[in-house]
């Protein structure tokens, strides 16, 4: 969260030129349901829908299909994008890769697999000011999903994210060096190499 990839969606369907439509899901209520919002307060007209099977009611004659907070999406999208991507139109996709718990997030590890092009953004961590990879929940809901914004989550680095989530304490670490709290598990990295190009948003 806090990546700017609704900005970033927003500015490539503007700089398309293209005839397009916006899809959002209805399980975002943080917004007009006629809009998608980023934290800039860029907008740009959408179509609030309640199941993936939508997209295809109202994207004919669209040269592209820009979808917002695909998370919250069921599988179906999957093949949904797919295919119309296969058929010629672009399509455009914006979400989050994780969720609260680390977790690959609803359907998009799979969109990100077909996708021909990924862009992957992040938020300042708040504690460490390094690139944040997850969205910390501040509130003791184990749900899945529960919408939010500033006021329930907070983006972290993996040094912070394990640090807030004590998942070191039965490992007994060293001590941190004064000065730097992280130190100690300033290791902890994943790195992946694609054949593709390395989001938050999905380019078909």
């Amino acid at each position: 969260m806090f990546s700017g990839k609704t900005e970033e969606l927003i500015k490539r369907i503007k700089k398309s030129g293209k005839k397009f439509i916006v899809f959002k899901p209805r399980t975002d209520t943080r917004n007009k349901t006629n809009k998608i919002v980023s934290h800039d307060n860029s907008k740009i007209n959408a179509k609030t829908i309640s199941e993936s099977d939508d997209i295809l009611k109202y994207s004919e004659n669209y040269e592209l299909i820009a979808i917002d907070e695909a998370q919250f999406f069921d599988n179906n999208i999957i093949d949904i994008c797919n295919n119309l991507a296969n058929s010629g139109t672009e399509i455009i996709i914006a979400g989050l890769d994780m969720d609260y718990s680390g977790k690959p997030f609803g359907p998009m590890p799979y969109l990100m697999a077909i996708a021909d092009d990924v862009k992957k953004l992040h938020a300042k961590c708040s504690e460490t000011g390094e690139p944040a990879v997850y969205s910390y929940r501040k509130t003791e809901n184990n749900s899945t999903i529960e919408i939010g914004d500033k006021d329930k989550y907070e983006p972290l680095s993996r040094k912070a994210y394990i640090q807030k989530n004590n998942w070191c304490k039965k490992s007994k670490p060293r001590e941190p060096s004064k000065g730097n709290k992280y130190n100690f598990i300033r290791n902890f990295k994943i790195i992946f190499i694609f054949n593709q190009k390395k989001v938050y948003s999905l380019k078909f």
